[in-house]
């Protein structure tokens, strides 16, 4: 069985989806929980169509039958898990009855879903950004990890809580230490054993030893004068960070700013120095997918003009800060550093991923990698923690001034902010414009429609748009994605983040749609 919550894999991740909808076809049962009743729905035996951010209220009714019903996997939360009875207690406050108001859902579908997780081992859970771009998108996790600890399906091979990477090489980036408070390997930036292990082999003293900044962090820091330079590399942050307009403003605050991509794009358009970087087809190294496998990236074509591999850059411009690094080759730093450095990766060698890579984690050379973690419920920290959460609402609802929920999220035909796909004439044809998609209903009481333009406004910016009316999307809610300039829904989203990972609520804001009355020639 697949439990797909706050992810449309059809679109966003059509390859995954294939795998999954041949499994349905082959005798496998789907669960998707989504506002929206998307391709994949299609494919569903169940689909809860849940009211936007009430996942945690779904997934906290789904544990209280379980556990009212005695269907959870006794065994394994006895002899495998930690503080059983603060979660029972916690989900005790979440009956079907107070889940469904919450949700939006039926009481009795609810706990149909709940027999029917209980009823098969393994249950795989699937989740995207759906889950993790809201204020609550910490705790949405870890009531996933609660249910599947609660199920018995952690430590098992199609079990597991398992996040489909928005990008594909995420994983990988994360692995690296691209995060302000791990070196590469997950190692911590405060723990003094980690820096000094750094410190010796990067012959640098101190490093430092205080986390580093979030994104939303830097950008604020832009505008008050507390970050002076920035370095931007790979990222269109001038679309697709939430609230366009306090972003430009941002950006244009920066005394030094950088760019780093394969691409000009909205965001090069503030930098003082653009750096011309390699392509993915340009470069050698590795890409790490979301079951941990580090696998082979090999030159197809060599990049043009002065683009150059992004290692290649950035050891330049160490060179330049007096830093002469050892490594001269992707091999290298992989083979001689990365491995050395980090014990996840000590056993992964390029001479052992010429075929089909290696998970780690792969402490030595002769260590086989990692398929699946937590076999037999051994935890990394030994038993698995329970860590109840109470549902809370988004940080902006719909009310009588913005009486809809504008979510957000990507189509099938291009990527992100389009730097790449929109160059190519054949996904253009496709998809040529944004849409507001909203629901036959919603359109019949506005006079709207179906092709016509609409006015999509909220508290910091409005967007003229194109009316898709379909019955995927439910009354009230408006769905739009961030591929075009003109019409992005990042100028409508809400710069408002998860405390604990700084994501931004990408997913829940509240929005006012319109007709508008003199439509031009189309």
């Amino acid at each position: 069985m697949f439990f797909v919550i706050g992810s449309n894999m059809t679109e966003a991740h059509p390859v995954a989806a294939t795998f999954l909808k041949n499994a349905v076809q082959n005798g496998a049962s789907l669960i998707v929980a989504d506002p929206r009743k998307h391709k994949l729905a299609e494919f569903a035996d169940v689909h809860l169509g849940l009211r936007v951010g009430s996942d945690i209220a779904l997934l906290n009714g789904l544990m209280h039958v379980l556990i009212r019903e005695n269907l959870y996997d006794k065994e394994f939360v006895d002899n495998h898990t930690l503080d059983f009875d603060k979660l029972k207690s916690v989900v005790a406050q979440y009956p079907p009855q107070r889940a469904a108001e919450l949700t939006g859902l039926a009481a009795e579908t609810i706990e149909d879903a709940a027999r029917r997780l209980a009823a098969v081992k393994p249950v795989m859970l699937c989740y995207t950004l759906g889950i993790t771009e809201h204020t609550c998108g910490r705790n949405n996790v870890v009531s996933t990890a609660n249910l599947q600890m609660l199920l018995g399906n952690m430590g098992m091979e199609c079990g597991g809580v398992n996040p489909l990477r928005g990008q594909n090489n995420v994983q990988g980036a994360c692995d690296m230490g691209a995060l302000p408070n791990v070196f590469p390997g997950y190692q911590a930036v405060i723990d003094p054993k980690s820096r000094k292990k750094f410190e010796e082999f990067w012959q640098v003293d101190p490093l430092p030893d205080k986390d580093g900044l979030m994104i939303p962090q830097m950008m604020e820091g832009l505008e008050t004068g507390k970050v002076r330079a920035f370095y931007i590399f790979g990222e269109n942050l001038a679309n697709t960070e939430p609230d366009i307009t306090k972003v430009e403003k941002e950006l244009a605050s920066a005394e030094f700013l950088i760019c780093q991509d394969i691409f000009l794009n909205e965001t090069t358009e503030f930098a003082h120095v653009v750096f011309p970087a390699a392509a993915w087809s340009e470069n050698d190294g590795t890409f790490t997918n979301s079951e941990r496998r580090v696998s082979r990236v090999r030159t197809a074509s060599p990049p043009p003009g002065e683009a150059r591999p992004n290692w290649w850059i950035f050891r330049e411009i160490a060179k330049r800060f007096g830093q002469e690094w050892r490594s001269d080759s992707a091999q290298k730093i992989w083979d001689n550093e990365l491995a050395h450095l980090a014990p996840a990766f000590g056993g992964i060698k390029y001479h052992r991923i010429e075929q089909d890579g290696l998970q780690w984690p792969c402490p030595t050379e002769s260590h086989p990698g990692t398929g699946v973690l937590h076999k037999k419920g051994a935890f990394t920290r030994g038993q698995g923690l329970f860590l109840p959460v109470e549902w809370t609402p988004a940080a902006e609802v719909a009310d009588a001034d913005y009486p809809f929920v504008l979510s957000t999220g990507r189509r099938l035909y291009h990527y992100h902010t389009r730097t790449q796909t929109g160059r190519c004439q054949g996904l253009n044809d496709l998809l040529g414009e944004e849409t507001a998609d909203i629901s036959p209903l919603d359109a019949q009481a506005l006079d709207i429609e179906h092709g016509e333009y609409i006015r999509v406004a909220s508290r910091r910016g409005q967007v003229r748009v194109k009316a898709n009316i379909t019955n995927t999307v439910p009354r009230g809610m408006v769905w739009m994605a961030f591929h075009f300039r003109e019409n992005n829904a990042n100028w409508l989203t809400n710069p408002a983040f998860d405390p604990i990972t700084l994501t931004a609520e990408y997913k829940a804001c509240a929005v006012t749609i319109e007709k508008i009355e003199s439509q031009p020639n189309i």
